[in-house]
């Protein structure tokens, strides 16, 4: 019940943030409308742009190689505090949503990606084990690579 709640949460934030401006207010009521009717399948498969990466706006880049170089620092280093790392990543992510302008298919794709990743950090703050931790980190390092594998 609590992953619903913060998928719906995430996605209504993620919808009133990507591509907003004081001109497209009715726009986004009917987005978040339209949004909140729709469920999001964590498990939806990325595809690529025809056989190519699909692009992410240049505001956007930086906040999400920021947070992998982070993560990269953070295992390279054999740091412990995942606490503190899931608060890194999470300030990251909030940039990353406040400078989404992307619409149409390459933002729908992004979402797909972006959607379970911020879940992955999500987790990373409430583990209870170092354990727990280390295998959240292992899943945001396979984000990562996801990533790098279908945007630019």
């Amino acid at each position: 019940m609590n992953k619903l709640i913060l998928t719906f949460a995430v996605g209504g934030l993620l919808l009133s943030s990507c591509g907003n401006s004081t001109n497209e207010k009715s726009n986004n009521n009917r987005e978040t409308a339209t949004h909140q009717q729709h469920q999001h399948d964590d498990e939806q498969t990325i595809r690529l742009n025809n056989g190519e990466k699909w692009l992410v706006n240049e505001e956007m880049k930086p906040f999400i190689l920021e947070a992998e170089n982070i993560l990269t620092e953070y295992i390279n280093n054999n740091l412990s505090d995942y606490k503190t790392l899931a608060e890194q990543l999470k300030e990251k992510n909030s940039g990353l949503i406040k400078s989404c302008t992307m619409k149409g298919e390459s933002h729908d794709e992004l979402h797909k990606w972006l959607y379970p990743h911020i879940e992955l950090i999500e987790s990373l703050s409430k583990a209870e084990s170092t354990e727990e931790a280390s295998e959240i980190i292992a899943n945001l390092q396979a984000s990562f690579l996801t990533y790098n594998q279908y945007f630019q």
